[in-house]
């Protein structure tokens, strides 16, 4: 049997820092998570498209990524190059992921034409909705949550994917779940929340299979509950650390950086180049024991 090693013992930290060069584009760019993933991206010198509805938030944090490229300087006090990426450069567009086909596509082509190629797509773009029961949940609402959750999601998967036939280039797919797409952490009062969820993991599967003859890749990350805009009054409660203490394996909530900017880095990167198809939970083992909290959502 021949067995083949690797050199320089395999894939090392320095693989996850390719990104330098690369484009993202990332949905629901404007705020929470989408809006630390455009910055962390762009501070390992990814050039980044941040996409979202609210186009004053996309323009603050255009300046803010600018200011990482207007402070930056890649000589140390020696005189020496350090090894720190330039920060990447930054395009706004702006698009809202329920809308129909058409205009998702548009965006896309935009976005694509801005940099001349999309290598990473991060479909962040989410909508929760109320807490309420099966019976009281509203049509309208439903479709608001699959439209923007699961058909927007597949919709930029779909207008990226093509350029990238196209192009014959490959790339990598990454989308934002969440625990509550999990049979083993359904939460009461998220029937419409947890179903998108469920289904955009589904989603990711038949993209991988379906995908990877293309050299595109297509993973999930499972998100637990970090502090966001979102949940800012439930972490502002005295007694959600506890809670923590006593339910999550790991013995507190999670940080956005870098607990979920890592795993986010390390799928754009080459570090995870023969990896699709796959979930990745990021909870800390919250969902393990299965115990909901109702006034998180």
């Amino acid at each position: 049997m021949e067995v083949t090693t690797a050199k320089g013992g395999g894939n090392s930290g320095e693989e996850i820092e390719d990104i330098e060069g690369k484009v993202a584009l990332i949905t629901g760019a404007s705020s929470g998570l989408g809006r630390v993933f455009s910055v962390t991206l762009a501070e390992r010198g990814c050039n980044v498209i941040i996409a979202a509805r609210r186009t004053r938030l996309l323009e603050s944090l255009c300046d803010e990524i600018n200011a990482l490229t207007d402070g930056d300087s890649n000589t140390g006090e020696t005189g020496e190059c350090s090894r720190r990426p330039r920060p990447g450069r930054v395009a706004i567009v702006e698009v809202d992921v329920s809308k129909d086909e058409s205009v998702i596509d548009a965006a896309v082509e935009k976005a694509w034409t801005t940099f001349g190629v999309i290598d990473i797509l991060v479909n962040n773009a989410g909508f929760r909705g109320t807490v309420k029961g099966p019976l009281d949940t509203e049509e309208a609402e439903w479709n608001s949550v699959m439209h923007t959750n699961l058909r927007g999601a597949w919709l930029m998967s779909k207008a990226v994917g093509k350029r990238m036939r196209a192009a014959k280039r490959g790339g990598s797919f990454i989308n934002i779940s969440s625990i509550t797409g999990l049979d083993r952490s359904l939460l009461p009062g998220a029937v419409a929340y947890g179903t998108s969820k469920a289904g955009l993991n589904y989603l990711t599967k038949y993209l991988a299979l379906e995908l990877g003859p293309l050299n595109i890749r297509v993973n999930a990350i499972a998100a637990g509950l970090y502090e966001t805009e979102i949940t800012v009054d439930l972490f502002g409660k005295g007694w959600l650390n506890g809670v923590a203490e006593k339910i999550v394996p790991l013995k507190r909530w999670g940080r956005t950086h870098p607990d979920l900017t890592s795993v986010v880095l390390f799928l754009s990167s080459d570090a995870s180049k023969y990896i699709t198809g796959n979930l990745f939970i990021v909870d800390g083992g919250q969902s393990i024991p299965g115990i909901p909290i109702w006034s998180s959502l």
